[in-house]
């Protein structure tokens, strides 16, 4: 008899040589075809879900994920029942859970089925990090948004696009579908269009080129890539401190207790998208003040022990850039840096940029394994020492590779002395580490952190 195992290895095994042989001899139109039906048959399957929720998307390079759960948290908090799916968790806000898929997101049925779930939950709004693979493989379609949040843009899976132009004019599908797409009716009343994009980005002007109801764009500087009207949000009075930023918006007064300019971007995308749909900036502000940490974002692990570790996704350069100088904000002695890079042919030419970065700022950096996909572990890890070495670090002196992460991890806190800070980046809250095959292997940067350092409190290797 054949177990329920047996046969779910079977599907994996199925899938695996689907993807990574069958789909790279079909035709791109084919190909293309097949991912347009397969977004239509899960709109179908599910009774077109979207048409009964208010639709927001964030797409841009960075910060979507923290936009998406500062939005549904300022809603949340203004008694709207409210529905996400980004790279960090899913589901119903107060329930959902950590995304364990390793997509930002995902495939068209299960998309299409949390929609599904929100309308029975109740939910009036649905936000969803909307990504330029999404629109590769036809996930947006299907998906009637209202409103579309761009964050910034940089260059990212350049590979995968065939260049930053492909990659900025996948973004932009997203602003042209919302532009073309009909009004909608929720209980009698007519629901606006609207774009909110960050004035500052060099690129804004282009995600704001669509005709839509309202465009609304913020800033936390004067620097605005279009020139200001009366819908734009500036941040004044700024002050980012080590407990956290305050500003004042409009004559109101907002404390954030997250870290780093980046985060003061983040919390105006959210203000400025609510603000869209009549939240006012008191309720805001108070949402903000009281909300919980990000998973895998900054996110301080204490066990009790007298040096400092963060947890971070920062996978890229502007977003490594950006957590650098959010943590210089912090009391520290040393910086000791736990990196890699991703492999499967994904962005290897950041790998020694981001090697560089952190052999100019860390005291001490540890490159690690990270999600190989089906490229060397341990060439990946090379690429990144590389760049470390170029910055004048000296392997076996104040740069290791380590090829298992969980040692890796080990090293660090072995290493850290009091007062020190370690830093561990590339995965944050992430629920698997795929490797050969695809194969994921369940991984949890925070819990190996927490049971690290359990283990060196029980061992007594580590003051407290």
């Amino acid at each position: 008899m054949v177990s329920a195992l047996s046969v779910r290895t079977a599907v994996k095994s199925f899938s695996y040589f689907v993807k990574t042989f069958l789909l790279k001899i079909f035709p791109r139109p084919l190909l293309s075809a097949y991912h347009l039906f397969l977004s239509w048959l899960a709109a179908f399957w599910y009774g077109h879900p979207s048409e009964e929720l208010v639709v927001i998307g964030v797409t841009g390079t960075n910060g979507k994920s923290t936009v998406v759960n500062l939005i549904a948290q300022i809603l949340h908090s203004s008694g709207q029942k409210v529905g996400l799916t980004s790279t960090i968790n899913y589901g119903v806000w107060g329930e959902e859970r950590l995304n364990t898929f390793k997509m930002t997101m995902p495939g068209r049925f299960f998309l299409q089925k949390q929609l599904r779930n929100m309308v029975a939950a109740g939910c009036r709004y649905a936000i969803i990090e909307s990504t330029s693979e999404g629109v590769l493989q036809h996930r947006h379609r299907h998906i009637h948004y209202d409103c579309m949040v761009f964050t910034n843009l940089a260059p990212e899976h350049l590979e995968r696009h065939g260049g930053f132009e492909n990659y900025k004019k996948a973004k932009l599908e997203y602003f042209r579908k919302l532009a073309v797409s009909p009004h909608k009716i929720l209980s009698g009343k007519r629901i606006d269009k609207v774009i909110v994009a960050n004035g500052a980005d060099k690129h804004s002007a282009d995600f704001l080129d669509f005709s839509v109801d309202k465009k609304i764009t913020f800033s936390a500087s004067r620097d605005f890539a279009r020139r200001p009207g009366p819908d734009d949000f500036l941040a004044e009075n700024v002050q980012l401190r080590s407990e956290g930023t305050s500003f004042n918006l409009q004559g109101q007064a907002f404390k954030l207790p997250l870290l780093g300019a980046f985060n003061l971007e983040n919390a105006l995308a959210a203000i400025a998208t609510v603000a869209a749909f009549g939240v006012d900036f008191a309720s805001s502000a108070r949402a903000l003040s009281h909300i919980r940490s990000i998973p895998g974002r900054l996110e301080n692990i204490d066990c009790g022990q007298n040096f400092s570790v963060i947890v971070d996704y920062a996978p890229e350069p502007n977003a490594l850039a950006a957590t650098y100088q959010a943590l210089r904000l912090l009391p520290r002695k040393r910086l000791i840096h736990i990196l890699g890079s991703t492999g499967g042919g994904r962005d290897t030419a950041r790998r020694a940029v981001l090697g560089e970065m952190a052999g100019k700022t860390a005291d001490i950096v540890i490159v690690t394994n990270e999600d190989p996909y089906d490229d060397g572990p341990m060439a990946i890890i090379s690429d990144v020492a590389r760049g470390a070495e170029k910055a004048g670090k000296q392997l076996g002196s104040n740069l290791f590779k380590i090829l298992d992460r969980q040692d890796a991890i080990k090293k660090a806190l072995a290493l850290a002395g009091v007062g020190d800070m370690v830093l561990i980046t590339g995965k944050g809250s992430e629920q698997a580490m795929v490797v050969s095959r695809n194969k994921k292997i369940p991984w949890d940067d925070r819990a190996v952190v927490r049971e690290e350092l359990i283990r060196l409190k029980k061992s007594g290797s580590s003051p407290s």
